[in-house]
């Protein structure tokens, strides 16, 4: 293994072999002064990345390894989970890319948990061609969950704004009673750690969105604003944490009101991420808040309709980047600051 220095070393899962994911990981390198402060290793085959390589024009040199020791920090390593042919039919959904979609990640979750690399970031999968015996989650978020200490909370960001999700990846006839006190409690007090330890905010002010249109009109049109949100959050407050709403999301959005906020928690996906991407399409970020480990993601899908045709966007992978190794920075900072009781304090 070439001398690690100080570089932070990132995981990448490859996605769907049919995606662009390769794409936005081969474009985010182009600039080799990429790899003056991280050491890439891409967990998936250097047959795939080829592939991808040539059928996109691209020249971006990589170094094919096949055990996580031989890496070298000046170059693109890509480790050989697998060494077989795939067969790869850019811009479909099939099980075979499902399926090695899963290897990729698989792979790059145990190195994470080892300590090999020091944060994760991962390529976009398609959520159906993916599911098989031994993996049966809704995505990304509920599977890291599943084999990393904590409890989840997925942040969408840019630099001005972090919506959290208090449900995620459920049917909107589940929602209302998905709602509870507890949940609530457990989203503030994870959104709260991670402004703190993964942002280097002291005082993190966040924003609770309602449920219900008009957080239901006192009653008129729903009860659990009233009834659950509300009551929760002033209980909250009392903790002296620094929590406000419940809002109505469209006022609250349309006014920027977000921007008076550290952190915002919406009561379901759509609520939150619908608002987010009309905001900053292509430069966000998904951040797993809450677990032991660090990992990010691009805000955007496989992207089917592209894939194979050198369209692909890499700002918001290259955003991912930048933002997983800030917060395993900071990350470390709080680490250091809070070792010692009166510096914290102080």
């Amino acid at each position: 293994m070439a001398d690690k220095t100080d570089k932070i070393i990132v995981g990448i899962s490859i996605g769907d072999l049919n995606g662009i994911g390769i794409e936005v990981i081969l474009k985010t390198f182009e600039d080799k002064r990429m790899l003056d402060f991280c050491t890439p290793v891409l967990f998936g085959a250097m047959k795939v990345v080829s592939y991808h390589k040539k059928a996109l024009k691209l020249e971006v040199p990589v170094h094919g390894i096949n055990q996580i020791n031989q890496i070298n920090h000046s170059k693109i390593n890509v480790l050989n989970v697998w060494k077989e042919d795939v067969s790869i039919k850019l811009g479909e959904e099939t099980k075979v890319s499902g399926s090695y979609a899963a290897k990729s990640l698989e792979a790059a979750v145990e190195h994470l948990k080892n300590k090999s690399v020091d944060v994760l970031l991962t390529a976009p999968i398609n959520k159906e061609t993916i599911q098989s015996e031994t993996f049966n989650f809704p995505g990304h978020t509920e599977y890291l969950e599943e084999n990393l200490p904590g409890k989840s909370l997925m942040i969408l960001m840019t630099d001005v704004l972090r919506i959290g999700l208090i449900t995620g990846h459920i049917p909107i006839s589940k929602v209302a009673e998905a709602i509870t006190p507890e949940v609530i409690k457990e989203k503030v007090s994870t959104m709260h750690a991670s402004l703190k330890k993964d942002f280097g905010i002291a005082k993190p002010k966040i924003a609770v969105l309602g449920l219900n249109p008009h957080c239901g009109d006192k009653g008129v049109i729903g009860k659990e604003d009233d009834e659950i949100i509300k009551p929760t959050i002033e209980e909250i407050k009392e903790s002296g944490k620094l929590v406000f709403g419940p809002y109505a999301a469209d006022g609250f959005f349309g006014s920027e009101t977000y921007k008076q906020f550290d952190g915002v928690l919406a009561t379901y996906h759509d609520q939150g991420l619908a608002p987010f991407k009309a905001l900053s399409f292509g430069n966000g970020v998904n951040f797993t808040a809450g677990l032991s480990e660090i990992r990010t993601s691009p805000d955007h899908g496989t992207g089917f309709d592209i894939a194979g045709k050198n369209l692909a966007n890499p700002s918001s992978f290259k955003e991912a980047l930048f933002s997983a190794i800030h917060i395993y920075k900071t990350r470390n900072d709080y680490k250091e600051l809070t070792k010692n009781p009166l510096l914290a304090k102080y």
